[in-house]
């Protein structure tokens, strides 16, 4: 399977710096701009299937995505966001002066262990998204396939893909609306394109 896993487009909590996980809040107007860039930039891939998370943000990206190629986005639960619990919607001086000492908890390596305050820990995102795309992978045997769906869900999947320790997670980037590809193969999984936003250059000069 060839998957294409595209992270949605902007929202106003990515836009003001919140901590963002399953709050179900909807692209802003330049989300809005880079699904199209989106839509544009992959209308001509032979996607089989066109698979999102159920947020959304995820499912407005797929949809601008899927339109050209008169497929029906298909919700996914494994695809969803990190559950961060308490966490959602707050700025980071916010959880620092509620929750002092967690966030330097949780990116140290014994943290990706560790639920963050009635939600997930990276490592469940990590393993129910894995597992998600090996079934994907199952299903859809030599097709290519697109996956729209959120940070911590490609960054835990990135970490697999490149064989780095979990841990390791915050050395990687993935901007709203940037695509990664990558190569699964019953051997090995090979990454093909990484955080490319290159689609993106119009719409940043909007």
């Amino acid at each position: 399977m060839l998957l294409y896993l595209v992270r949605h487009g902007e929202t106003e909590s990515n836009r003001a710096g919140l901590a963002l996980g399953r709050a179900d809040v909807p692209l802003n107007e330049r989300g809005m701009r880079q699904a199209r860039c989106l839509g544009e930039a992959l209308a001509g891939e032979p996607f089989a299937v066109i698979y999102t998370s159920p947020l959304a943000r995820t499912r407005q990206t797929a949809e601008a995505i899927a339109g050209p190629h008169g497929l029906p986005p298909v919700a996914e639960q494994g695809l969803i966001e990190m559950d961060i619990g308490e966490l959602d919607g707050l700025t980071f001086a916010e959880i620092r002066e509620r929750h002092p000492g967690l966030l330097e908890r949780w990116v140290s390596p014994e943290g990706q262990t560790t639920a963050l305050l009635g939600g997930e820990s990276l490592a469940e995102v990590r393993d129910r998204a894995w597992k998600t795309l090996q079934i994907l992978g199952r299903r859809h045997e030599n097709e290519t396939v697109c996956a729209v769906t959120h940070n911590f869900v490609i960054l835990s999947v990135l970490t697999l893909a490149l064989g780095v320790e979990l841990s390791h997670f915050r050395r990687l980037r993935h901007s709203v609306g940037a695509i990664s590809v990558l190569d699964f193969r019953a051997d090995r999984v090979r990454v093909r394109r990484l955080n490319d936003t290159c689609h993106l250059a119009a719409e940043d000069n909007h």
